[in-house]
């Protein structure tokens, strides 16, 4: 199996799959999460190539939220679209990177991904709340490449 196989559990990708429904339940916002082993670029220039490949930046109100990681490199990066980075506080992303740093640097990779997600679902929630007829524009599973 390669790194990107054996970082999550398959039991662990269903309960991030699990948080990405129950976040998006509450806003018309997408969340996705993106792994990958390595990559070769920087990797905030890399999550935001990713976030184009998966059609992110389609969103009808341009409140997507990726969470990239690079799990070889052991980075991660918070990827947003405009309509939410123009919606939440100036270090509101820097906050929820931290929330995720913590349980990364623990081991706990599952309940950082996921801890990440609820606060991103808080943030989406609160500017872009669910309206009768919203879509999921986008899909709920973890990407991997």
């Amino acid at each position: 199996m390669s790194q990107v196989e054996d970082f999550l559990s398959s039991t662990d990708e269903a309960e991030i799959v699990e948080a990405i429904i129950a976040a998006e339940q509450r806003t018309s916002g997408e969340i996705r999460v993106h792994l990958e082993a390595h990559t070769d670029l920087d990797p905030y220039e890399r999550a935001k190539a990713v976030f184009h490949l998966l059609k992110m930046d389609n969103t009808k109100e341009e409140n997507g939220v990726l969470l990239y990681v690079a799990v070889q490199d052991k980075k991660f990066v918070i990827c947003v679209d405009k309509g939410i980075d123009r919606a939440v506080p100036d270090n509101f992303w820097e906050g929820t990177r931290d929330v995720i740093q913590e349980h990364f640097k623990k081991g706990q990779f599952k309940t950082g991904i996921v801890q990440g997600i609820l606060r991103a679902g808080e943030a989406l929630q609160a500017h872009f709340p669910y309206k009768k007829g919203d879509q999921n524009e986008l899909s709920d599973e973890v990407s991997k490449a």
